[in-house]
């Protein structure tokens, strides 16, 4: 079975599996069984199978400010498009979230965009915020992981910070698990693996386009 053979199903899960309550007053939510098995398998046998080519290494920052830097970013990523029917599937699937998000939270998300991440075994991303207040239209950052079978002694664990620097949670990448947080609010890492690691980020934005033009550079 593929994601798309399976669209129906992910409109269940898009609409049900996210504790609403749970992200409203923490700012943050994880859900372990978000997609099933199948599909999951899916999108990993996708993204195994992908060209070198297909991927670009890394970078921070936006627009002039962007820059590829392995001393804090080392994975590498393919954004979705809606061109490729499974990472169209996908894609549709999280705008239909964002509808729920926008009807229960009154949230005004407007798009989303998303990619693909490989971290090769011992790749890692250091301490980070995925938007900072008033400079970005990132309102909520998704990962969502692709990795069957993944144990603790594996590392690659997401690590979510607190505002005083604690840890509030260590997010083992699972296959089927959804992690969703505001992108200004928690600074996060990404662990060094000992395998060869897959997942999906993306971020839903509010729309901030000037002349026509989305999410202009400042």
């Amino acid at each position: 079975m593929t994601l798309t053979d399976a669209r129906l199903a992910a409109d269940d899960f898009a609409t049900d599996a996210i504790d609403i309550d749970q992200l409203a007053e923490h700012g943050y939510v994880i859900v372990p069984n978000f997609l099933p098995r199948s599909q999951c398998s899916a999108l990993y046998d996708y993204a195994q199978q992908l060209a070198p080519q297909a991927w670009q290494q890394a970078g921070i920052g936006r627009s002039d400010n962007y820059t590829t830097n392995t001393a804090v970013r080392q994975d590498k990523i393919r954004w979705l498009s809606a061109q490729e029917p499974l990472e169209n599937a996908y894609l549709e699937m999280m705008d239909q979230l964002r509808v729920q998000l926008n009807r229960e939270l009154f949230m005004g998300l407007f798009d989303y965009e998303c990619h693909l991440a490989h971290y090769p075994p011992g790749a890692f991303y250091r301490k980070h915020l995925d938007a900072f207040k008033g400079r970005s239209n990132r309102i909520l950052t998704t990962v969502f992981y692709l990795n069957s079978e993944w144990q603790e002694a594996d590392g690659g664990q997401l690590v979510i910070y607190g505002e005083r620097g604690e840890v509030l949670e260590t997010v083992l990448p699972e296959a089927g698990k959804l992690v969703v947080f505001l992108s200004d609010v928690f600074v996060h890492e990404v662990l060094a693996g000992l395998r060869d690691r897959f997942s999906i980020t993306g971020w839903y934005r509010l729309n901030t386009s000037i002349g026509g033009l989305v999410d202009p550079t400042s």
